[in-house]
């Protein structure tokens, strides 16, 4: 009698095995931990139980504006007061060992001056006592609210130049005309007021005039040697408004050229280094110029959708009193000043070339310390080399 084999139980259908990649695809491993955090754009840093610097990601190096190396060397309380609200929260992450968020912060010390931010802080289960910090940089967002500003003025002051110039320097010529013409067969006594009707016509064309520098027209643009421009600026500050001011400097000799307006970015910084020469006191009064380079800024152009990186920075920088603070809000709106007799046409004409440039203009206040800070385009590296500066 002959048996039969037992049967076999079916095969199971295929499963999920592992993905197969595509024919030639090289199959890479995942980077470390470490290596995923020095991807991140937002800063991080580990603290461990005693507040030091045990871990900073290249974001966090440029939020502190320190290295990782000085910051391993440093603590937390080296950085800020001990009344800031960041150490509450990193030590109630301590105290209930779960992650903790606070917002609307502000980290203002010598060092370090952010508003804005919001830090997120979270156990470390490896490290007891440790604490990863994540912060944002809220200014950001501020930022680009100033650029929308300044840009506004911008524009509404070269609307203003135009009915300006076509509306009141045409009629103008006619009343200081007719007022010449009455001074010719006037008395003694009428003479002076026709005199007065000239001088007063005439400044007020003077006036429209400086506002013509509003108007819409076209920049030109070509490499620049942005620290030739401030060299030239410093010299001539030196020789002239600021020769009773110490007037310090810190470049960043490898920075590309500047796409701009040579002439156009000398009266910006002139403007700048003036007022910040207005500003300070006689006695212990300091200028500080700086320059570096900053990754991330872009700026969108307007009827576009293009975005200009304009990571090029450059500071003005003075120990002033500061800018009140009900004036720091319409900085850049024509007729705002709090100079005696200023009419208040210098930063709303700032606002504009560096706009015409293609770049960003903001500025940081608060007593003893107010930074004029412009963002510049990199210069196109096909473009001719920028031409030398003649000293002043």
């Amino acid at each position: 009698m002959t048996g039969t084999a037992p049967r076999r139980p079916p095969a199971p259908p295929p499963g999920p095995g592992p993905v197969a990649a595509p024919p030639g695809a090289e199959i890479r491993p995942l980077p470390d931990a470490l290596a995923l955090l020095s991807a991140l754009p937002v800063p991080m840093v580990v603290l461990d139980a005693e507040g030091r610097f045990r871990f900073a990601n290249p974001a966090a190096e440029q939020f502190f504006q320190l290295s990782a190396t000085t910051l391993a060397q440093m603590r937390l309380a080296d950085l800020l007061p001990p009344d800031s609200r960041l150490f509450a929260m990193v030590e109630q992450v301590r105290v209930q060992d779960a992650p903790v968020s606070d917002h609307d912060l502000t980290l203002e010390s010598p060092r370090l001056h952010r508003t804005g931010v919001a830090a997120h802080g979270a156990p470390l289960p490896e490290m007891p006592g440790a604490v990863v910090l994540t912060l944002q940089d809220g200014s950001k967002a501020q930022r680009l609210d100033r650029q929308l500003n300044f840009r506004g003025a911008a524009r509404g002051a070269s609307a203003m130049a135009e009915m300006l110039a076509h509306e009141v320097k045409n009629p103008l010529s006619g009343i200081r005309g007719a007022a010449q013409l009455l001074e010719q067969s006037a008395s003694e006594e009428d003479r002076e007021l026709c005199t007065l009707i000239q001088d007063e016509a005439d400044r007020i064309r003077t006036l429209v005039e400086k506002m013509e520098m509003f108007s819409e027209r076209p920049v030109e643009r070509a490499p620049v040697n942005i620290h030739e421009v401030m060299d030239h600026v410093r010299r001539i500050a030196a020789r002239g408004f600021a020769s009773h001011l110490r007037i310090t400097e810190d470049y960043d000799p490898s920075l590309p050229s500047v796409l701009g307006n040579r002439d156009l970015l000398v009266q910006i910084l002139l403007n700048l280094v003036k007022n910040a020469a207005e500003a300070v006191e006689p006695e212990g009064g300091e200028i500080h110029l700086s320059t570096a380079y900053h990754h991330g800024v872009r700026i969108a152009i307007p009827g576009s959708r293009e975005r200009v990186h304009v990571p090029l920075q450059v500071s003005v920088r003075d120990n002033g009193p500061g800018i009140p603070e009900e004036v720091a809000s319409t900085l850049w709106e024509p007729f705002v000043t709090t100079k005696r007799g200023g009419q208040g046409l210098g930063l709303a004409l700032v606002a504009k070339l560096v706009a015409d440039q293609g770049g960003l203009i903001e500025c940081d206040t608060r007593p003893g310390r107010t930074v004029f800070r412009l963002s510049l385009p990199v210069c196109p590296a096909d473009l001719p080399a920028p031409r030398k500066i003649r000293d002043a």
